[in-house]
């Protein structure tokens, strides 16, 4: 007895720095204080892990005293659920995606989605004053080839056509497939070449808002601005906020990699990456939605103040769902 007793002592000796090690991080884990672990320490939790279920094993095999091997498996018991976790399903992931993960990754972004709707804003306004001035801007921002029957030569009675004509009409169709697709690649390249230290994420903010100024001006010539700010913002306004997002996100990349701080670059643009791969997973979700609103919503209803309205309806749910809630934390 008094040999076992021994052996589990000098066994219990040559490791139990390791368990401590170990159970003093499941601790932090469970308290909820995992975030302040850095990346070598989460790292070495696995490792950790699979050291204690060597020394469970072992202690099993050579029978050592009891305490000893209840202890192991509680240990190993909780590290299990930390390192592996419990399964979940798909619907879970996608709930715990829109609940929590996504709405929270928008929220830290704050700064930065002010900063991006703030360049769109100035684009927009330079443009819409610059055409608004003189109409022979206007194809200094809209490609001849984009703007078709659009453009500086269309009557007031043309432009009112176009803006309340059917879903059948081509001229309208090509116009709103070439919104969508352009809001989307500036989306998309907005996020991906913020890297180079935000300057062709701003850039890209800043043309996007030059068309929507130049476009705006335009129909304000022709006394037509209520109806068409009614008929992009239907779809606009989850539409812009998307691309404004992206953009956010970009600017997070860029200013990780520019201003890393206390942290190394890597671990600031890491860090910075997480939280903006999850901001464009949502970003991709908001222009599906407003491919919706702008292929069925703007053509079914041709009322400029119904589609006021649900521009204005969707503006308060994206809202709501972002800012208006308090933050909620994992669970």
């Amino acid at each position: 007895m008094e040999q076992l007793v021994l052996k589990s002592h000098r066994f219990r000796a040559e490791r139990e720095a390791q368990w401590q090690r170990l159970e003093g991080f499941l601790s932090r884990l469970e308290r909820g204080a995992g975030r302040k672990l850095s990346d070598d320490e989460v790292i070495e939790i696995p490792v950790l892990y699979r050291a204690a279920l060597s020394s469970l094993s072992v202690a099993r095999a050579i029978s050592l005293d009891k305490s000893l091997i209840d202890y192991l498996e509680s240990l190993c018991a909780r590290a299990y659920f930390i390192v592996y976790g419990t399964r979940t399903r798909l619907t879970e992931r996608l709930a715990r995606f829109f609940s929590y993960d996504w709405p929270n990754a928008v929220r830290s972004l704050w700064r930065e989605t002010l900063v991006s709707a703030c360049f769109m804003l100035l684009g927009a306004l330079v443009a819409y004053v610059l055409t608004l001035h003189s109409v022979e801007w206007f194809y200094a921002f809209i490609p001849q080839d984009v703007a078709q029957e659009r453009g500086p030569d269309a009557s007031a009675h043309d432009l009112h056509e176009i803006l309340f004509k059917s879903h059948g009409s081509g001229g309208l169709t090509v116009f709103s497939t070439f919104l969508f697709t352009h809001n989307a690649q500036i989306a998309i390249f907005a996020f991906a070449l913020g890297f180079a230290c935000c300057l062709p994420t701003a850039f890209l903010m800043i043309y996007n808002g030059l068309m929507l100024g130049a476009f705006f001006a335009l129909h304000q010539r022709q006394g037509l601005a209520v109806d068409f700010g009614g008929w992009a913002l239907i779809h606009g306004v989850t539409e812009l906020f998307a691309v404004t997002l992206a953009g956010a996100a970009g600017f997070r990349i860029g200013w990780a990699l520019a201003f890393p701080g206390n942290a190394s670059r890597i671990e600031a643009l890491a860090s910075a990456g997480r939280q903006a791969a999850i901001v464009m997973g949502g970003v991709v979700v908001m222009l599906a939605i407003a491919g919706l609103l702008e292929g069925f919503g703007r053509q079914l209803i041709t009322s400029t103040p119904w589609r006021y309205g649900i521009a204005g309806a969707t503006a308060v749910i994206w809202a709501v769902y972002f800012y208006g809630r308090p933050a909620i934390r994992s669970a």
